[in-house]
């Protein structure tokens, strides 16, 4: 097999953008949670959350199932607050990347 001399193969460059991608929209929506203003009655739940995404992300390929969960209990969380929809579907968007969940058997 040939490869470029420095480069990752495309299979292991796709992973990265995916991981580089949901990396930068949890990362996106954190911020925006933090200088938001209100308080409502979930957000430690979104912030938890949002830093489970983040150690996910940070040890390289996450679970598919387990950011799929913490997506839900964000979206629980904070979906509501139309400030912060554009910044939560853009983690959707980047988790959507990785593919769905898969079902348990039956």
């Amino acid at each position: 097999m040939l490869r470029s001399v420095g480069k990752a193969p495309v299979a292991e460059r796709g992973e990265e953008l995916r991981v580089e991608g949901l990396r930068a929209a949890v990362a996106r929506l954190r911020r925006e949670l933090a200088v938001y203003p209100a308080e409502f009655r979930d957000r430690a739940i979104a912030e938890d959350e949002l830093a489970a995404l983040a150690a996910m992300v940070a040890g390289g390929s996450p679970e598919t199932a387990r950011m799929r969960r913490s997506l839900l209990l964000i979206v629980g969380s904070i979906g509501s607050v139309s400030a912060l929809g554009p910044a939560l579907m853009e983690v959707r968007d980047a988790v959507d990347l990785f593919g769905a969940a898969p079902r348990p058997p039956c």
